[in-house]
């Protein structure tokens, strides 16, 4: 009977550190994917900016901002 408490325990405890393992895995992977988009978006922004600069020395428009403003209605009156 103590034989197969042990080895009810020596398999948990070997499953428990499988799980811990891969709780691991899955963390480093989403700690790399974050760095990832980090620089990605700091590459975005630095782009916009590259963009932006070049569009002002050869006197383009200014492109729409994401901030729409909207024009107020007109009364029907």
């Amino acid at each position: 009977m103590k034989a197969k408490k042990q080895q009810t325990r020596d398999s948990h405890q070997e499953c428990h550190h499988k799980w811990q393992a891969r709780i691991q895995e899955a963390e480093d992977t989403i700690r790399e994917q974050t760095l990832i988009i980090e620089v990605l978006v700091e590459e975005k922004s630095s782009l916009l900016q590259t963009i932006e600069g070049l569009q002002e020395e050869n006197g383009a428009p200014v492109p729409f901002d994401d901030e729409w403003e909207q024009e107020p209605e007109e009364d029907p009156e």
